[in-house]
């Protein structure tokens, strides 16, 4: 493995860093964590609803506090929400001495995956097509910005991507 001490996967919702993540970390021998699922844990209360009551700032806020912890702990596994990029504190935070993987996958299959879902908070408009759009053009340099390796998720397997992964990181 890397010598990094934990590997964090970034990218759009919907491209699996949560399924891919909890494999990469049985495969790595790593503890998985999800800062979504963390969150969620801490407050009681799930992200849509959070977002309603306090907002897509008050998220963010919880979001960083949350990423700083976990980043100083050792050998973890770490899936990250789509948006966590969007504040400097958290670019900053990711860079540190971990491997940060950015999984990527079309538009035309992040629009498959996550236009009817629900849970989505930032996807509740009249156009979820578009927003997935917009959410990207502005994440993408973000996401590009932070990581060491790149990983595909088209027409692969989690497991097969979890393994991608370790082989790559081997090499950084």
């Amino acid at each position: 493995m890397p010598i990094a001490d934990n590997i964090i996967l970034v990218g759009p919702m919907g491209v699996g860093k949560s399924t891919i993540g909890r494999i990469l970390a049985s495969l790595s021998s790593r503890e998985f964590k999800d800062t979504d699922h963390v969150i969620e844990a801490r407050t009681g209360a799930n992200i849509p609803w959070i977002f309603d009551v306090e907002g897509e700032e008050g998220f963010r806020t919880r979001e960083s506090s949350v990423l700083k912890e976990l980043v100083e702990q050792p050998q973890l596994v770490i899936a990250t929400g789509g948006g966590i990029v969007t504040q400097s504190i958290n670019r900053s935070l990711l860079q540190q001495q971990n491997c940060v993987v950015y999984l990527t996958a079309s538009l035309e299959d992040l629009i498959k995956r996550t236009c009817r879902d629900k849970k989505r908070p930032l996807l509740q408009v009249g156009n979820p097509e578009q927003r997935i759009k917009e959410l990207m053009s502005t994440r993408d340099p973000l996401y590009r910005e932070v990581c060491s390796l790149v990983v595909s998720t088209e027409s692969k397997s989690p497991k097969q991507v979890a393994e991608k992964i370790i082989q790559l990181s081997q090499q950084l």
